[in-house]
């Protein structure tokens, strides 16, 4: 029996907030080729920084482990993240190995897109769903301070181009606004993807990790955000794509596109929350804003057998009731998360 099939038999797995578990984010690495300062700021991730060596970085044998357990479950989404992703070595493999197990049947990548030029085709011919790719400006001069490195937005939108051209198109853009960083592009980067077919999605500046230097008086509330392209391009709602969605979705009225709004800092979705994630060093986290990991490496290197993989990880979704959106307004400051670079936010 197929496990599609075997899937919709048994009742979902759920969390102590009666969610299932649908989706799953893959870290490939914690490398990565820019120092975003809401990320990886370059004054601790310099030249001296050690990441993770090769023998504690899971191998893609591992992973295809991880995620045949947690597809039995029910995910049937995998999304690859980093650090960035397309900077471990024989990514399209590790598609091919995803999409080769009952149940998946829709991977999709988040990158910086400095790379997908080298690698978009291969991605493509091992049957990658989908591409998101991160752009925070379209000045050049402000990109390369965001990004720490200098690097300006054209590589970025060279990669996107690269997406298209190897049939990977439409492609998501993600633009994380930050107030007197890069809240006066809106309308720049609103009218650049219009009628492009691309979807741009604005981000909330959110206090992932504890390096960013994240305070409220940073964030621009999406409805600011809605507002100021409503004004010169009228905008309607639309409805979410599917049960779970995480962005807000508006279309133009003139029916040029549209754009969404992830918006969880002033309108958390927590209650949606369908994602597990597994860090490239082999935890599993069930919140972006988590605190400790379940390490599962040391499993996967002990002889575990497959049945009693799935149950450990059956057990730690059930054991789920994170809600840190919701909470944040509430919880001491100093509450330490994971950093993004280890789970790809």
């Amino acid at each position: 029996m197929a496990q599609s099939e075997t899937n919709s038999a048994i009742p979902p797995v759920q969390d102590q907030l009666n969610r299932p578990v649908r989706d799953l984010r893959v870290s490939v690495t914690d490398r990565c080729n820019l120092r975003c300062t809401y990320c990886m700021p370059k004054e601790v991730f310099d030249e001296h920084h050690a990441f993770l060596p090769k023998d504690k970085v899971l191998r893609f044998e591992e992973i295809i482990r991880v995620a045949r357990a947690t597809a039995a479950l029910g995910v049937n989404k995998i999304r690859i993240t980093g650090g960035e992703p397309l900077m471990r070595k024989e990514l399209p493999h590790l598609i091919e190995m995803f999409l080769a197990i009952p149940g998946i049947d829709d991977v999709a990548l988040t990158t910086n897109a400095i790379l997908l030029p080298r690698h978009a085709k291969d991605l493509a011919n091992a049957g990658l769903s989908r591409i998101t790719v991160s752009l925070d400006s379209l000045d050049d001069e402000t990109m390369g301070k965001i990004n720490g490195m200098g690097i300006g937005a054209t590589p970025v939108l060279e990669g996107i181009q690269a997406a298209v051209d190897a049939g990977l198109g439409p492609v998501k853009i993600n633009a994380v606004l930050q107030r007197d960083v890069n809240d006066h592009e809106i309308l720049d980067l609103a009218n650049h993807f219009r009628g492009t077919g691309h979807i741009l999605r604005f981000i909330e500046f959110m206090d992932v990790g504890t390096m960013n230097k994240w305070n409220m008086e940073t964030v621009i509330p999406s409805v600011t955000i809605v507002d100021t392209i409503n004004a010169v391009h009228p905008l309607r709602p639309a409805s979410p794509n599917y049960t779970g969605e995480v962005a807000n979705r508006y279309v133009y009225e003139d029916g040029e596109g549209e754009i969404g709004l992830i918006s969880s800092v002033t309108q958390p979705f927590c209650g949606g929350c369908t994602r597990l994630r597994l860090s490239s060093e082999g935890k599993l986290y069930t919140c972006l804003f988590g605190t400790e990991g379940h390490d599962i490496r040391p499993m996967l290197r002990s002889g575990m057998t497959q049945d009693a993989l799935q149950e450990y990880i059956d057990g730690v979704w059930r054991k789920r009731s994170d809600n840190y959106s919701e909470k944040r307004s509430t919880l001491d400051p100093s509450h330490r998360k994971v950093e993004m670079y280890h789970i790809g936010g």
